[in-house]
């Protein structure tokens, strides 16, 4: 696809909701009675005030369900979030995601060592998800031949969240639930089992660490541990595997660029930057007015949802120079990409840090990567996310 727009492989469906550039800023969807948020500083305004614009949507669907599930930093609102991120920062420190970097590149290495020789790599399924599902599932101390359980788990959860609201049917929306709910069960039954072996016997692990972290003598619960082991999990898996993805397209789609970027290695952090702002691998977060609110100029009652489309904000002009055209040396690049606020990606830096070791060692391998003519990309088709499932590349050495 050498030459083809980016935006036109992705489909502006995938980057803006109904398939169109928005009109304005803020847009009320009566038929299912939601808010879409798609300007920057209106999705800055948003996501950076939590006494406002609550985390906790669960209300929004079960009146009954006053608060989030225990160990949810999801859906958590300070103070109670400010207090389970400072136990899990102290687990899941910068340090110990730097000191990974030696094992990232060694894994990348065994991954393209089991394809040497051929002429076509298929990015997904031979690195960008074994890699950060290995490495994940190894910090934490699960096995990482589990690893197709967890990919059937993560397409699970992301088809039973990918578009329902308040104003859907009763039957709709109670599917919907149960069937993300059977799932996250599934996932906190199989991680706490592993929590419960930690506090028997500790191990050199983050699900150890994760057992014995404190902060002013409270620790986390059982649930807890698993439910955070959980997100870190899928989420951290996700997030790499589409950010790589996109990189590499990317790349593909823009050859001056690529040429630019394997000439000048210091360009690569400015890549992952632009790709995730290019093509957020996640589309929206969720919100809900705790009252009455102003924002993009319309007022908006208290218990409305609201759908941040960070995929737009991302590519508003008010804030980015040329938003449609992609360009690494973007400097500065705010992007939201990984969220802001309280709830910014705590897995944020080893997504980065497993991007910046892969894309060096793929461009070290390989002279050449480019789309497959005959084999096109094939995109998720969850309207959550950005990216694709599988992205067949012919390549050589």
């Amino acid at each position: 696809m050498t030459g083809t727009s980016i935006a036109e492989a992705i489909g502006p469906r995938r980057l803006w909701p109904n398939g169109r550039r928005p009109e304005r800023p803020v847009e009320f969807d009566e038929e299912h009675g939601v808010w879409h948020v798609h300007g920057y500083p209106e999705a800055v305004e948003i996501l950076g005030n939590p006494r406002t614009f609550s985390s906790n949507i669960n209300r929004l669907f079960d009146p009954n369900a006053d608060a989030p599930g225990e160990g949810d930093l999801l859906r958590m609102d300070p103070p109670d979030h400010r207090k389970l991120r400072n136990l899990v920062s102290r687990a899941f420190s910068r340090k110990v995601v730097a000191d990974l970097e030696p094992r990232i590149a060694e894994i990348t290495h065994e991954l393209l060592g089991e394809v040497a020789g051929r002429d076509r790599l298929e990015l997904v399924a031979d690195l960008a998800h074994p890699l950060p599902v290995i490495v994940i599932a190894e910090l934490l101390g699960v096995p990482s031949s589990d690893r197709q359980l967890f990919r059937t788990w993560a397409d699970e959860l992301l088809n039973s969240d990918n578009e329902f609201g308040p104003g859907d049917d009763e039957q709709t929306r109670m599917q919907a639930i149960a069937d993300s709910q059977a799932v996250t069960d599934r996932i906190n039954a199989y991680l706490l089992e592993h929590a419960l072996e930690r506090r028997r016997r500790p191990r050199a692990d983050l699900l150890t660490q994760l057992v014995q972290a404190e902060v002013d003598g409270e620790r986390l619960t059982d649930t807890e541990v698993a439910t955070f082991a959980g997100l870190l999990l899928l989420a951290g898996h996700i997030t790499t595997t589409l950010l790589l993805g996109s990189s590499v397209l990317c790349l593909d789609a823009h050859p001056d660029r690529a040429a630019q970027v394997r000439a000048d290695r210091s360009l690569v952090p400015g890549l992952i930057e632009e790709s995730v702002r290019f093509a957020s691998p996640f589309t929206q977060v969720i919100r809900a007015t705790q009252v009455e609110a102003e924002i993009g100029g319309r007022r908006v009652p208290p218990d409305q949802m609201l759908v941040v489309w960070l995929s737009s904000a991302n590519r508003d002009p008010r804030q980015f120079a040329d938003p449609d055209v992609f360009d690494p040396t973007r400097d500065p690049n705010p992007h939201l990409g990984f969220g802001r606020g309280v709830h910014f990606c705590i897995g944020a830096p080893l997504a980065r840090l497993e991007g910046r070791v892969v894309l060096n060692i793929l461009l070290d391998t390989y002279r050449e990567l480019r789309t497959d003519p005959a084999a096109p990309p094939v995109f998720m088709s969850s309207t959550i996310t950005n990216g694709v499932e599988a992205l067949p590349l012919l390549v050589s050495t």
